[in-house]
């Protein structure tokens, strides 16, 4: 019948199913097998194999494999190296300088962060603001008396950031992935956010998906993180070294353009 595919029953008994994958593999004839209802699922379907034993991976990402987790360490390593020697050695005693004349208090704005599985790790930033109580719980908004002159400078340009890169050195983060929020935003985000905690199956990044796109900064409605999340899942859910690199050229490019959102 000029036959090109044969779908079949995951139902069927397994002696007809072997007959017909026999039949088809001695006339060229593909072989599908529908998933039961179980599966019919939101997501792309992998296999793995243990000996004769088949199992189907319903939430695999692409950074399970051992070889992107490889590559993608390997890229953090380099990028983060390279900052380190070449910018940040002079960048950390020139800004902290420049910190220390204005107010008291540390160079670095030290905070814990949930991480990969969500790992709480100490998440490393200049510091922008005069020491306060409210660091944790409270988001910069525009004007905000906390903000001092450089901080406010370091805000703008993101430099406030550039520690972070100590941060990837050490393994606690990545270049790219789903920015870190605060432990309290974390704790009310999962309660308000159908699969939030999704975001956290990888390590989190200097920069996003979500900030490329526009989302960056104070979160003002549901919305905004809302859709931060979404782009976050389809980042883990779709990851590549080429969709790192492009989100890395984004990044100055926003970085450049597009300074609404940095206060």
């Amino acid at each position: 019948l000029n036959i090109d595919q044969i779908y079949i029953s995951e139902q069927l008994e397994e002696k007809k199913v072997r007959k017909i994958i026999n039949f088809a593999d001695e006339h060229y004839i593909k072989v599908k097998v529908i998933p039961g209802g179980s599966l019919q699922l939101e997501k792309n379907l992998s296999f793995s194999k243990y000996g004769d034993f088949f199992v189907i991976n319903v939430n695999e990402i692409p950074l399970d494999n051992a070889f992107n987790r490889m590559f993608k360490r390997a890229f953090d390593i380099v990028f983060s190296a390279f900052v380190l020697v070449f910018i940040l050695s002079w960048l950390i005693p020139l800004v902290g300088l420049l910190i220390k004349l204005e107010s008291k208090g540390p160079i670095f704005f030290i905070q814990e962060r949930n991480g990969e599985n969500n790992k709480v790790f100490i998440c490393l930033k200049f510091r922008s603001m005069t020491p306060n109580d409210y660091a944790d719980t409270k988001q910069a908004v525009k004007n905000d008396p906390r903000i001092t002159r450089i901080g406010s400078f370091l805000r703008m340009t993101s430099l406030d950031e550039m520690p972070q890169f100590i941060n990837v050195l050490l393994g606690d983060m990545s270049i790219v992935g789903p920015r870190p929020h605060t432990i309290p935003m974390n704790r009310v985000f999962k309660t308000q956010i159908e699969k939030y905690n999704s975001r956290h199956k990888i390590k989190p990044g200097i920069t996003g998906l979500a900030q490329v796109k526009g989302y960056r900064g104070e979160i003002e409605n549901p919305h905004q993180i809302r859709s931060r999340v979404k782009l976050d899942y389809f980042y883990i859910q779709n990851w590549s070294i080429l969709f790192d690199l492009k989100i890395c050229i984004l990044t100055v490019y926003e970085l450049i353009v597009n300074r609404e959102n940095a206060y």
